[in-house]
């Protein structure tokens, strides 16, 4: 069995936090990549660096200061209360039209999002095993982003259709039916933990951990890609000529490697190889095809489909490396460091949404294509410098 747990009960739990994972990646896939789109309505411009900025700088603080909640409530009522925030937020949205009002309540929604995925971590930290991360990081991730590939594609019809209310009303539906599994499945996962370390404390604790910085910031650069790709991509595909429907293909298709590499490369790092050969292949894969998204002056759909497919591939591999990677040198009493390791996100999204709203004022959405490829690149230093786990192989030999 994957899940090698001494009792039935956790491996149901897993199972359940995987499919919660399902339709959570659902129902954030429906709403990120059209989110550009709906802050330009409301706004009137493409800029939304300030937007960006302000709710990643709310997130990262939360982040930071999440475990001391955790100690206090407990693992699973800190995940309900970020569900029930998101369910009200959702149901302001759909009585309000496309104003500043709306996107406050929509950073407020990527907020406790955040929030939200960082818990569903946690919790499913509690009952991994080290020697089966890369396992249970890749069936989990893929679980995931089974839920998100058709996300974009079911977004542009319901847009089409109903207009971002009927999107908003939809993702309402999903996340009340992931607070009904939650409260049936997981309201008893209290674990608290007994560390009592301040933001100060915490960030020695971090600094005497090489390995940990090194796949921090390698974390970083996946989360700094991630931002400016979401954000940019569909602004830059409509100024290109492409209408929404070729852009929902175009999204569908760019993310079938998260679905069929991410728990075959989990295995792979497993057993074989361990994490650290192919993180530095996936870093340069993707730093390539993002350097050639600049270059390419096509208007093909085709084109532009191979193109972003190929970016995904280095950045699934890299989005379960880093999670097996890290999860191998923790434990689930280390919720502070779990809590700092998923601030690399908001940290990314604070930067290049920084970033780009001050490159943007001068230079076209396109240059976005060339910040990121550089940045990528930069992560190959701390990927050559990183102790590679052993594999299962590796121990036999050992023997």
């Amino acid at each position: 069995m994957i899940f090698d747990q001494p009792e039935k009960s956790e491996k149901r739990k897993i199972k359940l936090i995987s499919f919660i994972s399902f339709l959570t990646g659902f129902s954030q896939a429906v709403i990120i990549y059209v989110m550009s789109y709906y802050f330009k309505l409301a706004s009137g411009t493409e800029n939304v660096s300030f937007f960006y900025t302000t709710t990643f700088v709310v997130v990262l603080i939360l982040l930071i200061n999440l475990h001391k909640l955790v100690k206090k409530w407990g693992k699973s009522r800190v995940f309900l209360l970020t569900l029930l925030a998101k369910i009200g937020i959702l149901f302001s949205l759909t009585l309000v039209e496309p104003s500043y009002w709306s996107i406050a309540l929509l950073g407020l929604y990527l907020v406790f999002n955040s929030l939200e995925w960082t818990m569903i971590d946690v919790i499913l930290e509690s009952f991994s095993r080290d020697r089966l991360s890369g396992r249970i990081r890749g069936l989990h991730l893929t679980v995931f982003n089974l839920g998100s590939l058709f996300g974009p594609f079911l977004s542009i019809k319901i847009l089409a259709a109903a207009d971002f209310g009927g999107i908003f009303i939809f993702i309402l539906i999903i996340n009340s039916l992931v607070l009904i599994l939650t409260l049936l499945g997981l309201r008893k996962i209290n674990h608290q933990f007994s560390q009592k370390l301040g933001v100060r404390e915490l960030i020695k604790k971090v600094l005497k951990r090489k390995n940990i910085l090194r796949i921090y910031y390698i974390s970083f650069i996946l989360e700094f890609f991630y931002a400016l790709m979401v954000i940019y991509t569909p602004l830059y595909l409509l100024d290109l000529g492409f209408s929404w429907e070729k852009i929902g293909v175009i999204f569908t298709f760019m993310l079938i490697p998260f679905v069929i590499l991410q728990y075959p490369a989990g295995i792979l790092a497993d057993k074989k190889i361990g994490e650290k050969e192919l993180i530095i292949a996936a870093i340069v894969f993707m730093a390539v095809f993002t350097t050639a998204a600049y270059f390419t002056h096509s208007r093909s759909l085709f084109v532009w489909s191979l193109i972003l497919f190929s970016t995904r591939i280095g950045a699934a591999l890299i989005e379960i490396l880093r999670d097996s990677y890290f999860y191998k040198r923790i434990s689930g009493q280390d919720v502070d460091l779990i809590n700092f390791f998923r601030t690399s996100m908001p940290l990314a999204y604070v930067t290049a949404t920084f970033l780009s709203g001050l490159v943007l004022i001068f230079l076209p959405i396109k240059v976005v294509f060339l910040i990121v490829a550089i940045f990528i690149f930069s992560a190959l230093y701390p990927a050559f410098k990183l102790m590679d786990n052993p594999c299962e192989a590796e121990l036999k030999d050992k023997l």
